[in-house]
């Protein structure tokens, strides 16, 4: 009876025993058997033997297509609902194969189970480099399981999980696994939901490991190109602190080539992060991002980074919220930066205009190989009209330049002193002076003046209208100015954020120094002491009693390492701290009496140590507060003593008078 095992992914023949196997030995010498009679061996030989005694035992139908195309070194099984038996059976299979170097199993609906049956199978198959898993709904099982996977195999280097149902949480496998696998070139992780927390994984991801060998030493696999060169990503939800997130970890990223992040909705805060990205990325060649909800506002913090970035080539944009001023905006980059690398833009779906044309075609002259995808020409610019000025505004402004107050000017047009002017003498006057108004403003501001139809303007009219234009003029000002201080707060908190991811993936070495702590080296450069001023103290404190010495002046003192689990110590009567001491080579030495690395006196007797006079170069912590203090005692002293000797002459001048 033959069994299938899912850990080896073998067929086995199981032992049966009967009661006919167990004969005394009299009655097998009596049977009739041909002496040159040998056992027949039914055991599958070949991989379609194996395939179809697979299929008999699962209990599924055999697909002829994979054996009639057996040999070849791909293998298309797209669309064949193969199931999770169905490509346990495969499984077992393609064990021993060694021809098929790229095994296509999109949309069979394997499941979680069947990507497990194929993870068993890759630990003997070293042939299959290129494998296609999308939409077979794997979901979160079947991510853990191809992470696990991909940490240890050797072969894959090609790897689509398209369409699979990854929450943002499954995007940790893959990150964990490429930080430790750097022979997959190619994945592909579209139509799945990676977001807020996907990104930061996949930021991550990006980071090139740094190996350590048995020495401790350790070497870049970057310096090699070794790591992933195309990632897509589209159709996820990759956006606002998602699409930062990512963009920190391409900044630092030195392998991937192609990037694929189109259908995301990054918006122009992901336009803003990668443009930072771009600045620093020096690999980076292709770039999609169709679809992301990018304006013209985006497209010019894209441009920011395009400016210093020399390796992008290919530069998709079509779909987004684009004018003609985007698209200018892209070609002014090329034509303005001598050292772009920029071969192909594509906004096939804006319509510019013919000024777009012409800049097109004398940047073209600088650069010949570059192709731009327009939609056609027909665009315009859309730009609001000039919001026509308050007629009041502008007589006020006429007046404050000539240092000229509203009474004066309602004066010269009131000849009567009346206070009231008809608004046709009104008009007048005003078309006649040289006040910048034209006839539009003038109606509008009669109109203002005269809100009843009296035909009269007077003073007191005239006043409320300026009280009121100035009420509006600085509500408009304050309107504008938070709101270009929330758009400045917004691209500070998005830099920030940009910046907090950065540090969060970039691989650094634990630096923890003390003050004090390295050794002088003249041949090379001095290590900055990274522990804050406030620690200095505690240091001594804890450390006095331990690194002591008899003279400064002999030798520089090194303070102890601060470590993290060092405990803050408590303040003691016998210590008394001072600020940090000046190293430098003096005479300070007191004798019997010890001076601690920091400055402090500790008596052997158990007495309260004091300040040698000798000891000029250490000063105390706070001396201006000590000086202010003995000051002002001796003031106030000063001051009793005067008040006591005034009580006392008035006592004595009192007997006198009586």
């Amino acid at each position: 009876m033959s069994l299938l095992y899912l850990d080896s992914l073998t067929i086995k023949e199981e032992d049966t025993t009967s009661s006919t196997e167990n004969l005394s030995l009299e009655e097998d010498l009596d049977s009739d058997l041909e002496p040159d009679e040998k056992p027949k061996n039914n055991k599958p030989t070949t991989t379609a033997e194996v395939y179809l005694e697979a299929c008999r035992l699962a209990g599924v139908v055999p697909v002829s297509y994979f054996i009639r195309h057996l040999g070849t070194t791909t293998m298309g099984l797209n669309h064949h609902g193969l199931g999770p038996l169905g490509c346990k059976a495969l499984a077992i299979a393609l064990v021993t194969d060694m021809n098929i170097s790229t095994l296509e199993l999109a949309d069979n609906h394997i499941l979680a189970e069947g990507a497990k049956h194929l993870v068993e199978m890759l630990k003997a198959n070293f042939t299959i480099h290129t494998m296609d898993l999308s939409d077979n709904h794997l979901q979160s099982a079947g991510a853990e399981c191809l992470g696990k996977m991909l940490q240890e195999n050797i072969s894959i280097k090609s790897m689509k999980l398209s369409g699979n149902k990854f929450t943002e949480d499954d995007a940790k496998f893959f990150a964990e696994a490429l930080s430790s696998n750097y022979r997959v070139k190619q994945l592909d992780l579209s139509h799945n939901e990676f977001s807020l927390r996907g990104g930061e994984h996949l930021g991550q991801m990006l980071v090139i490991p740094h190996i350590y060998d048995i020495t401790g030493f350790s070497f870049d696999l970057s310096a090699n190109n070794e790591g992933l060169e195309m990632l897509d990503l589209s159709w996820n939800h990759l956006r606002m602190k998602g699409a930062v997130a990512f963009s920190a970890g391409l900044k630092v990223n030195i392998t991937l080539k192609h990037l694929d992040l189109s259908w995301n909705g990054f918006g122009n805060e992901g336009a803003l992060a990668m443009g930072e990205a771009l600045k620093y990325n020096n690999t980076l060649v292709h770039l999609n991002l169709n679809n992301n909800r990018i304006t013209n506002e985006g497209v010019g913090m894209l441009c920011k980074g395009l400016e210093f970035n020399d390796t992008l080539r290919v530069l998709l944009l079509a779909y987004n919220s684009l004018t003609v001023e985007g698209a200018l905006a892209l070609v002014n980059v090329v034509k303005n930066t001598h050292k772009t690398a920029l071969e192909e833009i594509n906004i096939c779906n804006v319509l510019v205009n013919e000024n777009f044309v012409r800049l097109l075609e004398s940047t073209c002259q600088e650069h010949p190989s570059l192709e731009v995808q327009y939609g056609g020409v027909g665009g315009f610019i859309a730009k609001k009209p000039p919001k026509r000025l308050d007629p009041m505004k502008v007589i006020q402004d006429y007046l404050d330049q000539r240092k000229l107050r509203l009474w004066d000017f309602f004066r010269n047009i009131d000849k009567d002193g009346t206070m009231r002017v008809p608004v046709a003498d009104f008009r007048k006057a005003v078309q006649q002076s040289s006040i910048p108004l034209d006839r539009y403003q003038i109606e509008e501001l009669v109109q203002r003046l005269d809100r009843e139809r009296t035909g009269v303007v007077d003073y007191r009219g005239l006043a409320d209208t300026r009280k009121q234009m100035m009420k509006d003029h600085r509500r408009h000002l304050r309107k504008t100015e938070s709101r270009q201080k929330k758009e400045k707060q917004k691209s500070d908190r998005i830099l920030k954020t940009f910046q907090s991811a950065v540090e969060a993936v970039t691989p650094r070495e634990s630096m923890v120094m003390s003050p004090g702590g390295a050794k002088d080296n003249s041949s090379g450069p001095q290590h900055f002491s990274a522990t804050p001023l406030s620690s200095w103290h505690h240091i001594v404190m804890s450390n006095s009693s331990r690194y002591s010495v008899t003279n400064l002046s002999s030798e520089h003192v090194h303070l102890p390492h601060h470590h993290h689990h060092q405990q803050r110590p408590t303040s003691s009567p016998a210590m008394r701290s001072y600020s940090q001491p000046n190293l430098d080579d003096s005479p300070c030495s007191v004798p019997g009496k010890t001076v601690s690395a920091q400055g402090t006196h500790s008596d052997p007797e158990g007495d309260v140590g004091k300040l040698s006079a000798t000891a000029n170069h250490l000063t105390r912590s706070r001396p201006a507060l000590n000086n202010q203090q003995a000051a002002s005692k001796r003031k106030t002293g000063k001051v009793k003593k005067k008040k006591s000797k005034k009580r006392s002459e008035k006592n004595r001048e009192e007997p006198n008078d009586t």
